[in-house]
């Protein structure tokens, strides 16, 4: 028996583990580690069944293709799989051009696939049409983090931190169902004696360990935040010589909050005035303070600007450059922060850098062997990249790795009709998830545990992810498909398979940048438990906490950006009188593609629910347990019941990790963020009634859109 230290493949939070080989035949034993910091010995119960998934009954171990549309998968060799592949990817560039193929990654690959990814679209295909599904988890917090303090790194440091904080607020994250093990670092704090002020809608199982809950209307939250910047002025709790000394852009923004008095944001939010002075005293009263948000702040059509309000009221606390205080963002998918960094969003180049910048389209250029004006320039975002599919104009060929946008996506249906009317849709995956059952070609690839890669967790420290076993006979790694096709498409420049040496051209490429890795190498990751970015050298310790000298801004102070309230993209009214909010489940995971696919987590959370108030419930008639049918103006979901005062008596909640009937996101409202083009999953109006009987028609909404696919 042998043990391999490697990190779970689910959340950001990328807990150590150890996998044991017993033998052939014999399942993977995981036992956690108490080396690594994030997770100090503990697991939750994905990462507990995590090896299970690499052995589900229906796990791919061959190629499959259509010989034409509406024909079913087939078996088929590899090579017939990449020829076809190549043959349609050079006949469509010849007909329509480059951008007539389309590659779409995920915020789970290792920062060496999300690299080759980027590479592969801009350099084989001469693509501008890449993006991934991390533009859904955590656009909005990178693109507040950017503006206010020139650099997106979600923790302000190690994540061990905040154990000696006086007090920690929470928005819009439940951590205690989607990364339990970080919830040790929060129960430090209140065993020292410091504060948990949770902002949710929902009285989570987070919540329910607060000291403090606020509970908004959803889509409130920036006249929340407003509202405790005001308080904050208005009893002098603002850090008036941090303020002028480490900041820029006050001004604007004291102006907004003066309008955000206590009792105009208890109408607005729903949040007692009482509770509102209390959370920003329990802010202020101490030393070291953290302000944290996750995806309930920035899954919104304004989720940038609400961001950037908590910022806000972080920066007029003195908060961020400090240390043992700052803002922080709750990274969700297990690289989402690597898998942002390095290329597979539409705008950006490795290292962080803009491809719309010349100096780094040079420098990029340069490292792979190509002109720089070869290099495409910035494409669509992920919802309208997926909504142009096959249409005039749109890619006509979609590759896809790591992500399941069949079931993950906005207004799923529409995308679900865009993905069928492709003239080729290639998926890559392990198992035939939602999107891959509607593929042309399937491409069966390795998994976390059989194949080696760095990962990037939510402090920002590069970890090493280790093969533990080999991947079943006929499958092969992303990285391998990759080199295949780029070979088989003439592209230039050197392909390896190998994560090593990728990662060691990743070095170069990212050099100079942002996020610059130029000085990790995977000996130090092993020497030192991972490498926090950025590090220029390789005698430069790593940056584990970035902004104690001055913020990533060409003046080296955050900035202040002023932000009014306006709501939600759609408000409920007569027709669709409920909220709509979406999250996840402890049991489950992201579209439930693996999750759904283990039994003990099937067996701890089965199916779709629809979580209302008793209140709510009497009101329409609804008995727990029952089918309730929830209707948006994009489609309807029928799920089950749950009667819980854990909801507001105004809104309802759905987790999103079903396909079909229960599939939450066939209602969720695709309105789009002006800056990060985060579609606004958090909040949408709907109307809820009993299910249907049998036989009795489900209706697909009423065909209004009202602002519901536009940007606010």
């Amino acid at each position: 028996m042998t043990g391999t230290p490697t990190h779970c493949p689910y959340c950001a939070l990328q807990c150590g583990m150890t996998l044991t080989d017993a033998g052939p035949g014999a399942p993977l034993a995981v036992v956690p580690r108490d080396d690594v910091p994030a997770n100090r010995g503990g697991l939750c119960q994905k990462g507990w069944t995590s090896a299970e998934a690499l052995t589900v009954p229906d796990r791919l171990t061959a190629p499959l293709a259509r010989e034409a549309k509406g024909a079913p998968l087939r078996p088929c060799t590899w090579d017939e799989a990449l020829d076809r592949i190549a043959e349609a990817a050079l006949r469509l560039r010849g007909a329509h051009g480059p951008d007539a193929v389309a590659v779409f990654g995920g915020g789970g690959l290792t920062n060496e696939k999300a690299y080759q990814l980027g590479k592969f679209a801009r350099v084989a295909l001469r693509t501008s049409q890449i993006d991934y599904n991390g533009r859904f988890c955590m656009s909005s917090a990178a693109a507040a983090g950017n503006r206010a303090f020139g650099m997106d790194r979600g923790l302000p440091g190690p994540v061990t931190d905040l154990a000696r904080a006086d007090a920690v607020m929470l928005v819009g994250g439940n951590p205690a169902e989607t990364m339990p093990p970080f919830m040790r670092h929060l129960a430090d704090v209140r065993e020292r004696g410091g504060a948990l002020v949770v902002v949710d809608p929902r009285r989570t199982a987070t919540a329910r360990q607060a000291d403090l809950h606020l509970r908004p209307v959803p889509g409130t939250d920036l006249a929340l935040a407003n509202g405790l910047l005001h308080i904050a002025l208005a009893e002098g709790l603002v850090d008036e010589p941090y303020v002028a000394a480490r900041t820029s852009g006050f001004e604007a923004v004291r102006t907004v909050a003066n309008a955000y008095w206590p009792e105009r944001v208890e109408r607005i939010t729903g949040v007692p005035v009482p509770h509102l002075r209390e959370a920003v005293r329990l802010l202020a009263r101490g030393e070291r303070s953290y302000v944290l948000t996750a995806r309930g702040a920035e899954q919104h059509a304004r989720g940038t600007d609400m961001v950037g309000a908590f910022i806000n009221l972080a920066l007029a606390l003195g908060l961020p450059g400090r240390p043992g205080s700052g803002y922080g963002c709750l990274t969700g998918q297990g690289n989402g922060q690597g898998g942002r960094e390095h290329g597979q969003k539409a705008d950006q180049l490795p290292g962080y850098r803009s491809i719309s910048d010349p100096r780094a389209r040079e420098h990029v250029a340069r490292v792979w062997g190509v002109d720089p004006g070869s290099l495409p320039g910035p494409g669509r975002s992920a919802y309208e990249l997926l909504t142009a599919l096959g249409t005039d104009g749109g890619p006509k060929a979609l590759l896809l790795f790591g992500s399941n946008p069949v079931v993950s996506a906005p207004r799923a249906a529409a995308v679900e009709e865009r993905l069928a009317a492709l003239d080729l849709l290639v998926v890559a995956d392990f198992v035939p998830s939602e999107t891959a059952l509607l593929a042309d070609v399937v491409l069966p690839t390795a998994q976390w545990a059989e194949e080696s890669g760095t990962m990037t967790n939510l402090e920002g420290r590069v970890l090493r992810r280790r093969r533990a076993v080999a991947p079943p006979d006929g499958v092969r790694t992303d990285l391998a498909v990759l080199a295949d096709l780029a070979g088989r498409l003439g592209a230039p420049g050197k392909w390896s398979d190998d994560p090593a040496e990728v990662f060691e051209e990743l070095r170069a490429a990212s050099a100079g940048g942002l996020a610059d890795y130029a000085g990790i190498t995977y000996e130090r990751i092993e020497a030192e438990g991972g490498v926090f970015w950025p590090c220029p050298s390789e005698d430069h310790p790593g940056t584990p906490r970035p902004f104690l000298d001055g913020f990533a801004t060409p003046d080296g102070r955050a900035r202040f950006v002023p932000a009014e309230h306006g709501g939600p993209a759609e408000d409920v009214d007569g027709g669709y009188p409920v909220y709509l909010t979406t999250g996840r489940v402890l049991a489950q995971y992201q579209s439930g593609a693996q999750t759904r696919r283990v039994r003990a987590l099937a067996e701890a959370e089965p199916g779709p629910f629809v979580e209302l108030h008793p209140d709510l419930a009497e009101r329409l008639g609804i008995a727990d347990g029952a089918d309730v049918r929830v209707t948006s103006r994009r489609g309807a979901a029928t799920a089950r019941a749950r009667v819980t005062d854990a909801v507001r008596d105004d809104t309802a909640f759905m987790p999103f990790h079903w396909p079909g009937e229960g599939r939450a996101n066939s209602l969720t409202n695709p309105a789009l963020d002006p800056v990060s083009r985060m579609p606004e999953f958090k909040v949408c109006a709907v109307r809820l009634e009993p299910a249907a009987a049998e036989g009795e028609p489900v209706p697909e909404g009423d065909g209004t859109e009202e602002r519901s696919g536009t940007a606010r």
